[in-house]
């Protein structure tokens, strides 16, 4: 009797105990959404495909220091925030690209839902992709990561009343440039 797939705790365990292949599974489950997280931060998809191979490098690396009690996906998502972070620090502004679409469409849209979804999705790309970095990294930290100010604040070692800030700034640009499209 099969039991059904392993939660990401077992596999955790099962890749701890020498039983590296499972480690294949965690990837194949949060490939999408580390990709998503590093194209939103570092908008360039070379980019975004290194940094995910990265992120999953250095999440297996440090498998022994996370806690199995924890929900993986949350942890594997940081751990590429904060490599995107990293590199951000070195890079100027990426350029836009708008002809890629990463998510998965939902069940059974029709063709003109699909395509307003689309458009709709590239000119948020695009508006959250013309913010300066630093702009760029709290929206997505606070509202795709769905992180407290606190935690957001030590992420990016700034005083929380200077992520607010950067918040409330990021924000408002992101406001004029999607109030333009």
């Amino acid at each position: 009797m099969n039991a059904g797939p392993l939660s990401d705790r077992e596999l955790v365990l099962h890749i701890r105990r020498g039983e590296t292949d499972d480690y294949g599974e965690l990837v194949q489950r949060y490939q999408v959404s580390v990709f998503n997280v590093c194209f939103r931060l570092l908008g360039e998809r070379r980019d975004a495909e290194d940094m995910t191979q990265e992120a999953f490098i250095r999440a297996f690396e440090r498998l022994s220091m996370f806690d199995a009690e924890r929900p993986f996906g949350p942890w594997i998502r940081r751990v590429a925030a904060n490599l995107c972070l990293n590199r951000l620090n070195l890079k100027a502004t990426p350029h836009v690209e708008l002809d890629e679409e990463f998510e998965e469409p939902a069940p059974h849209p029709g063709p003109e839902a699909l395509l307003i979804a689309k458009q709709q999705a590239a000119t948020v790309r695009a508006a959250l992709l013309a913010l300066p970095a630093h702009y760029r990294a709290v929206i997505e930290l606070r509202h795709f990561q769905e992180l407290e100010y606190d935690e957001m604040a030590k992420m990016l070692q700034l005083p929380m009343n200077t992520v607010k800030s950067h918040l409330f700034r990021a924000r408002k640009m992101l406001a004029e440039r999607l109030e333009h499209d």
